[in-house]
């Protein structure tokens, strides 16, 4: 299967043009140090979503030896970054749309710890009951048809004692109407986003912890890192630009104008099964 996900079309465009820029490795927001310096130089973009991996990585509890499935796995640079700190980890990515699944595992088809990948649904995971330490979703749970169904194969899926982390841009409370309304005039609406695809009605945080609690998930971080994911939009803007794509620009402007209120903003999640 195949999404018509425009920002995932043009990142292919680049695979296939034989030049994948270090962007596709971290196929999500970044995490900077210092948010307030002007610099939207790809560079720095690369380097802080690099940041985000570890930052993702770290709520898990990813330790040498683990047993990893990445839902959602892009082309495979979070398994990747993975595989280079801890040694002797069981890795799988997982993605539904098979386009992303053949290049990652051409780009990761190297070195002495395989990595393997499988075309499914986040929804319907093809694992056994209580066979993992931790599941991943960075940054691609909106684009699921339930966070519920998503959260209940997890729980089915980890050890006791295993952990789901994940990266989501959540709601503020009250915030509804203003980010149905601002993304809606952006065209990056909640429903079909020309740019970004499918995106599901964002939670808050209580309504995480209330998922978490339902699905038999103990809620262990929420990391509100909005602020020091800011300057993202500005590099954002310039690859979209690059690629002349007014509809990349667009979407980004009105999740940005959203992000700077703080009505929707970026938070990195985990949560334990007991």
């Amino acid at each position: 299967m195949s999404v018509n996900f425009s920002y995932v079309d043009s990142a292919l465009q680049h695979m296939e043009d034989g030049e994948p820029p270090p962007f596709w490795r971290h196929f999500h927001w970044g995490l900077f140090d210092e948010p307030d310096r002007a610099d939207d130089s790809p560079e720095r973009y690369f380097v802080a979503a690099e940041a985000m991996t570890d930052h993702v990585i770290a709520a898990a509890g990813v330790g040498a030896g683990r047993r990893v499935l990445d839902v959602g796995c892009g082309f495979g640079g979070t398994l990747d970054h993975i595989r280079s700190r801890h040694d002797g980890c069981r890795l799988v990515g997982l993605n539904i749309d098979e386009r992303q699944v053949r290049w990652a595992g051409r780009l990761l088809d190297r070195g002495e710890s395989p990595v393997s990948f499988v075309t499914a649904d986040g929804c319907r995971l093809p694992v056994a009951d209580g066979s993992l330490d931790h599941v991943l979703a960075v940054e691609c749970i909106f684009h699921f048809p339930s966070r519920k169904a998503f959260f209940v194969e997890v729980a089915r899926v980890l050890r006791p004692g295993g952990t789901l982390a994940l990266s989501d841009f959540l709601m503020a409370p009250g915030a509804l109407a203003q980010v149905a309304e601002t993304m809606a005039s952006s065209a990056a609406g909640v429903g079909e986003d020309s740019w970004y695809g499918h995106m599901a009605k964002p939670l808050t945080s209580s309504g995480y912890e209330r998922l978490a609690r339902r699905t038999g998930l103990e809620p262990l971080v929420d990391d509100d890192v909005n602020r020091r994911t800011l300057p993202t939009y500005a590099a954002l803007r310039r690859l979209a630009a690059e690629d002349t794509s007014s509809d990349g620009v667009t979407s980004i402007d009105g999740i940005e104008a959203l992000a700077i209120t703080g009505d929707l903003a970026y938070h990195v999640l985990s949560f334990r099964k007991p």
